[in-house]
């Protein structure tokens, strides 16, 4: 059995993670508590995670006379906390002497949890392994001889983050046909690997080709999708590839619930989702559509910006609001547009003149709203589009999951690639996390889009910059 120090950073990206380790020994220094104690008062997910903590230890603890002799844990192995003095312990340990003569800053938080767990390594015989998520902690650690690790516990396979292309299928060319004429194509063994809603292409040659999907019975079955999304009173939306093709079958499709899309900038990914979003609102599927995004890091709280809740997501949303005015405004020649007049726009006021999707928002048809305030609530029978969630955590992903209620459908759409939340990586942010732990579920579908169509020049520059 290993002996685990953990770091503040894990405890706070997965408040589960005491229950993770098994058979093994779980080592947390006090200086992890004190840290925690900063965060507790945050009203926000990593505030609430450090809040978690606290009250699982405590119950783990309330039997315990000497926490730092350790309790047993469910899975067979112990944790406990350990006190490090370095008044004391340096004496005791060549190790330690020469860890602070290259760390001398003994009061810094990260410095006392190395020496906490050198301390460790001088009295186990058992292997000691720092866990943290913190990279310049990881290579100070390897720097003075402690075996390191990250937390891997909710990271992807590096495929399931890179794997962007649609399976080919090479079929005889009469089960083509047949599949053509049927639209349905029964399947036997060799075929087992395919997930349910996995997309493939089916291929007789070079020349000759059909996507596909594979429905929960077994079978591979044609994609169902309109020559073009159309929206009321706007533009139609044709696709204009393979993986948007797919896209827009998963997200037409009543008995799919969630649609997790990877997909590069310039891919379609958001304005096809709003666009089927619209099409299935104005075919009376649902009742509205909701379409938010992430404030890098959700919890974060908007009031230091000035004016109202509107205003303040405005700058995050934007990229929304231009995929609704794309959409939803009728099509006008090219030139310099004349400035209407008041009477000409049929407004009685001085304001501006009022987009069509604008109107739909004050009813709440069209709701874009900040991602930040959705714990607790209920969304029934709403089509929800989710952009940019790779910057969730597991956590975060989860928490908008679980807000689904019956006859809605959620749609997390993202480039794994592109990260800027500081606690999550390609591997293990929420988007990748949620479309891994929910694949092969009925009404759960993943699509990846490859193919840039914003412009040549977005795809040369995603593709090569």
């Amino acid at each position: 059995m290993k002996n685990f120090v953990l770091d503040t950073n894990v405890l706070l990206h997965d408040p589960a993670c005491l229950t993770r380790f098994t058979d093994n020994h779980i080592c947390l220094p006090v200086d992890v508590l004190s840290e925690l104690d900063r965060f507790k008062t945050e009203q926000s997910e990593r505030g609430a995670n450090a809040r978690k903590i606290h009250r699982t230890l405590t119950e783990m603890f309330s039997c315990a006379r000497k926490v730092t002799s350790g309790v047993p844990t469910d899975g067979g192995g112990s944790i406990r906390l350990v006190v490090y003095d370095p008044s004391l312990c340096a004496k005791n340990s060549d190790m330690l002497t020469r860890f602070h003569r290259i760390f001398p800053d003994k009061e810094r938080v990260d410095h006392r949890i190395l020496a906490c767990t050198l301390l460790l390594m001088t009295h186990n015989q058992a292997p000691v392994v720092l866990v943290t998520k913190d990279l310049n902690m990881q290579l100070k650690a390897r720097a003075v001889g402690i075996d390191c690790q990250d937390y891997l516990n909710d990271k992807v396979d590096p495929k399931e983050a890179s794997a962007y292309d649609v399976r080919r299928i090479e079929v005889d060319t009469s089960d083509l046909q047949r599949f053509a004429s049927s639209g349905e194509l029964a399947v036997g063994r060799d075929f087992a690997e395919i997930a349910i809603n996995e997309y493939v292409l089916l291929a007789s040659g070079e020349k000759q080709t059909m996507p596909a999907r594979m429905s929960a019975n077994g079978s591979l079955v044609r994609l169902q999708i309109p020559e073009a999304l159309k929206i009321q009173d706007g533009t139609a939306l044709k696709p204009m590839n393979l993986g948007q093709r797919c896209l827009i079958d998963a997200l037409l499709n009543p008995d799919i619930s969630l649609v997790t899309c990877f997909g590069q900038a310039g891919t379609g990914k958001t304005l096809i989702a709003v666009a089927a979003g619209l099409h299935e609102m104005f075919n009376r599927r649902y009742n509205g559509l909701t379409v938010s995004r992430p404030v890098v890091a959700m919890g974060d709280q908007l009031g230091f910006l000035p004016g109202t809740l509107d205003e303040k997501m405005r700058p995050w949303l934007q990229p929304i609001h231009d995929a609704l005015d794309l959409l939803m405004r009728p099509a006008a020649p090219l030139g310099p547009r004349r400035k209407q007049s008041k009477k000409e726009d049929g407004q009685s006021g001085g304001g501006p003149v009022k987009k069509p999707w604008e109107h739909l928002m004050e009813q709440g048809i069209i709701e874009v709203e900040a991602l930040c305030y959705i714990r607790g609530r209920s969304i029934p029978n709403r089509f929800f589009v989710l952009d940019e969630a790779q910057q969730l955590t597991p956590q975060e992903a989860k928490t908008v999951v679980t807000r689904m209620s019956r006859g809605s459908k959620l749609v997390l759409a993202g480039d794994p690639a592109q990260i800027d939340n500081p606690y999550v990586d390609s591997r293990s942010n929420g988007l990748v996390y949620t479309k891994n732990r929910l694949k092969g579920l009925p009404f759960v579908a993943h699509v990846s889009l490859s193919r840039g169509e914003r412009s040549e020049l977005a795809d040369a520059g995603a593709q090569l910059m």
